[in-house]
């Protein structure tokens, strides 16, 4: 690993206990996918891109909007699905038909994969990357390094 993939690593797995908050992003206190994809920014890259607007628990899906999606193409490098490596923003879809909007930062690849994300009623915690979880990858992403 690179020592960029390592910070990005280290830092996903140091917001690991962080309760699931709706919307927050502070490491200890609270925050979503989102806002533990923001805290690693913030710790390893600097200043965030973007300000993020209020989002409800349903955005995007009455709309059938691909927001995140688009926002992560934006913000950060978009990489084939096959070119796993440690570091790797992960994109889910949770069900079929829906819009892609729950994040995750893979911190192990290979069999024993693993990934740190925060989802309601369980917080920050690192998953295995198991089968049911690969299947609802649909985009895969890098940070970028230029600040680093």
């Amino acid at each position: 690993m690179t020592a960029f993939t390592t910070a990005i690593v280290t830092a996903a797995r140091d917001w690991i206990g962080t309760p699931y908050v709706h919307q927050m992003s502070v490491k200890a206190a609270g925050c979503d996918c989102l806002g533990l994809l923001r805290g690693v920014w913030r710790e390893v890259i600097g200043t965030e891109p973007a300000v993020i607007p209020a989002y409800s628990m349903d955005w995007s899906e009455p709309q059938g909007d691909e927001r995140l999606w688009r926002a992560a193409l934006l913000h950060l490098r978009a990489k084939p699905l096959e070119n796993e490596e440690s570091g790797d923003v992960l994109l889910f879809r949770m069900r079929s038909g829906a819009v892609a909007k729950h994040l995750g930062i893979l911190v192990q690849t290979g069999t024993a994969g693993s990934f740190v994300h925060s989802y309601s009623g369980h917080g920050v915690s690192e998953s295995p990357l198991s089968d049911p979880w690969r299947r609802r990858v649909v985009a895969r992403f890098e940070f970028p390094t230029e600040a680093f």
